[in-house]
């Protein structure tokens, strides 16, 4: 919240197996501007632990991937580190409400390339 100021966080919500799109409805339903998904990559990946983050403006029922940012290959191990990741959501939030757009209309631009700092903490639990 403290890299947030401004803004107002909604609920939490926690599902199972699910996809994307999900947050599009959920964002809807709470009225929210913004929506991000936090997805777990599919077992099977080089790397098991890693996560994606779904940010989308104004969300509802059928919007498409080109209107999503994507950050992905968030993980410790020569990834996008959280705190890296962090940092750019907070960054394309921003420039985001400042645009008025995700997606294709939205270009990361972020100052600095952190990709690469190292982190000793797993993002996901093991098991």
């Amino acid at each position: 919240r403290s890299r947030l100021p401004g803004w107002r966080l909604a609920p939490v919500v926690a599902a199972r197996n699910a996809r994307v799109a999900l947050g599009d409805e959920i964002g809807a339903a709470l009225g929210a501007r913004f929506v991000v998904m936090l997805i777990g990559e599919r077992p099977g990946l080089s790397v098991a632990d890693s996560l994606g983050a779904y940010l989308t403006l104004d969300p509802r029922v059928g919007r498409t991937d080109a209107e999503r940012n994507c950050l992905s290959n968030i993980h410790p191990h020569g990834g996008l580190t959280t705190g890296a990741a962090a940092r750019k959501l907070v960054w394309l939030l921003e420039r985001g409400r400042q645009i008025g757009a995700t997606g294709v209309a939205l270009k990361d631009e972020a100052p600095g390339d952190d990709a690469v700092e190292t982190s000793a903490a797993p993002v996901l639990p093991p098991g």
